[in-house]
């Protein structure tokens, strides 16, 4: 369990969450607020001269028990998760009636700029919004929901070569996730390989796979399949977007200039 103090506009908040979901598609679900208080001098809380304050100190000493052996961090692991938390702060901190300026955005997270780095999307801090962090954040579920499965699909695809003889080398995750539906949900008349080998060797697949499993897995990756294309084009959309109208403000301002 991680337990985080957040600065907000008006105050401080305790939350919680728990570290080992903190990756996953539905990570907001495991964030939960404990404690939101307002101070009227923020810049007296904490203090390099003298430290934390009374009040912030009981606040936090009421979460963190000592004998709970709770290490304090601050670094960029941690500089991510804020910045993550600083995005949904409405949501998490709902007593938190200001709301925080763009600059406090700033800088981006390194972790969206690598993401769209990756797939040639290379954006100025100022040019990100709302919108991009989305469509971002829904393309990156696609990449987990094929990263969770890649190693039982491999091993699908293994299982296949020892009882049917079918070489699934070069076969996509979807190609391999789809071959046990053929063998167990033959009425959906899905085709993947050589379906007439695949549904010849239907009791031998008995005890190879879970068939509950195999539905689970097929399902996640057909939809992530059909979701990834038009995530990535709304992406290049938003950020093509985003471009022109940075672009249009900088010219307006350099023209400004030129005039005065």
């Amino acid at each position: 369990m991680v337990m985080v103090l957040f600065e907000t506009p008006s105050g401080f908040a305790i939350l919680t969450m728990d570290g080992v979901c903190m990756y996953r598609p539905d990570a907001m679900e495991v964030v939960w607020l404990k404690e939101f208080k307002t101070f009227e001098d923020k810049s007296s809380a904490i203090r390099l001269d003298t430290g934390v304050d009374e009040k912030l100190s009981k606040m936090i000493m009421k979460w963190r028990q000592m004998s709970m052996g709770l290490r304090c961090l601050c670094d960029e692991t941690v500089m991510e998760v804020m910045w993550g938390l600083k995005n949904i702060m409405p949501t998490l901190v709902p007593e938190e009636k200001s709301r925080l300026t763009r600059e406090d955005h700033l800088p981006r997270s390194q972790g969206l700029k690598k993401f769209l780095n990756r797939y040639g999307f290379y954006v100025k801090p100022e040019m990100v919004n709302k919108r991009i962090i989305l469509a971002a954040s829904t393309l990156l579920d696609c990449e987990l929901i094929e990263q969770k499965h890649f190693a039982t699909l491999k091993e699908v695809g293994e299982r296949i070569k020892d009882v049917s003889g079918i070489n699934t080398e070069g076969w996509s995750l979807l190609k391999l996730a789809t071959a046990p539906m053929i063998i167990f949900y033959p009425e959906e008349n899905i085709v993947a390989g050589n379906p007439k080998m695949l549904k010849e060797d239907v009791q031998d697949y008995n005890g190879k796979f879970l068939k509950w499993a195999c539905l689970r897995i097929y399902k996640e990756m057909a939809v992530a399949h059909k979701a990834r294309p038009v995530d990535y084009i709304l992406l290049t959309s938003l950020v093509k977007e985003a471009k022109e109208a940075y672009e249009a403000v900088g010219s307006a301002q350099e023209a400004q200039r030129t005039n005065s």
